[in-house]
């Protein structure tokens, strides 16, 4: 009986945010109809790869972008040369020594003109309505910031779970953080320029879009556009996934409040159970409940996939995914625990 519980606590939860996402389908989130200057700023290390899709992308908006800034941050590939023979007038190329993600966005911002500034990633490429649909989110003065949607680019198996991984976190923000988003994502995000100036630009962290959004969301609101996508490049192998996620949280722990911290133990807990509930059932030989509770979970994530872009696959795929990464996340967070106790950074 206690394993029925702890499931029907499982689905209780679950069941909660699914449904809180299908209420937040039938609620017309505030935009608002205007013209801003834009300035798209790209940073971009050793991105020869890439970089010519990302700036393409950002030259190709519906919305009229005032100009395209890329800063080669002390690349030691091609990446400032094929950016340079792209012919288009709204372009700026510049090149400066290798110091990391946040002082490349500082330096890009100096040079912009623009009343909104967005941020892409240089591994990443925008759907061609994404600044159209980050912009119409700036409904009102105290909205300073304005978060995108993220998608995976398909090149694996796991950067599949990661995509899916991201349609969970999407379906997560429409339902809880359409006007209070946690995090304004490093890959797409959008900001007012005076408001940034006041925080003296983006903060530096190993979690820069973390902090920024916490130090931002001290003078205005932060504001989730779930029709502003970006596709990006993941990890594609478990030693550079994990090599990520740890860095992003250790970083995200030095940012933390009391608060944080306890929603942070509190989906701990719940990733534990949906960890040993299947095991449990599998053990006990309860079938029929373990077939009840995989059903629910595809359920529950068929309807986001519809909506915000995924396929059949992933959904058929879904309990896979969903417990590769309670395992995955659990790992992590426990080694992040340890990590910041030890080096007593609370």
């Amino acid at each position: 009986m206690r394993i029925e519980l702890l499931l029907i606590f499982i689905i209780l939860w679950d069941g909660y945010y699914f449904f809180s996402y299908l209420f937040s389908l039938l609620r017309r989130y505030r935009t608002k109809k205007w013209m801003p200057s834009v300035s798209v700023i790209i940073p971009a290390y050793n991105e020869a790869e890439n970089i010519e899709r990302a700036v393409r992308a950002a030259l190709e908006q519906e919305y009229p972008v005032l100009e395209v800034i890329v800063v080669d941050d002390g690349s030691e590939d091609d990446t400032f040369e094929r950016v340079a023979r792209i012919n288009d007038p709204r372009l700026k190329v510049f090149r400066k020594e290798h110091e990391g993600k946040a002082k490349a966005l500082n330096f890009g911002i100096a040079k912009a003109r623009g009343k909104i500034i967005v941020t892409t990633d240089a591994d990443s490429y925008m759907d061609r309505k994404a600044v159209e649909k980050l912009v119409e989110r700036f409904y009102s003065e105290d909205v300073v910031a304005v978060g995108g949607q993220i998608r995976v680019i398909p090149e694996s198996f796991l950067s599949l779970a990661q995509d899916v991984e991201h349609l969970r976190i999407a379906m997560y923000r429409r339902a809880r953080e359409l006007e209070n988003l946690s995090l304004a994502p490093g890959p797409l995000s959008a900001f007012r320029r005076e408001a940034l100036e006041k925080i003296g630009g983006i903060v530096e962290s190993t979690v820069e879009d973390y902090a920024t959004t916490k130090a931002l969301k001290q003078l205005g609101h932060v504001v989730y556009a779930p029709e502003a996508k970006v596709f990006t490049k993941m990890p594609t192998s478990l030693k550079a996934l994990w090599t990520q996620r740890t860095r992003w949280f250790l970083g995200d722990l030095r940012h933390v409040s009391i608060k944080d911290l306890a929603r942070l133990l509190l989906g701990d807990f719940i990733t534990f159970l949906d960890i040993i509930v299947p095991l449990l059932l599998i053990l006990e030989g309860n079938f029929s409940l373990l077939a009840l509770f995989l059903v629910f979970e595809i359920l529950t994530i068929l309807i986001p996939l519809r909506l915000e872009g995924g396929n059949i696959v992933e959904g058929l795929l879904f309990p896979i995914f969903l417990w590769f990464w309670a395992v995955f996340y659990l790992a992590v967070h426990i080694y992040g625990y340890v990590t910041t106790l030890r080096n007593k950074t609370f």
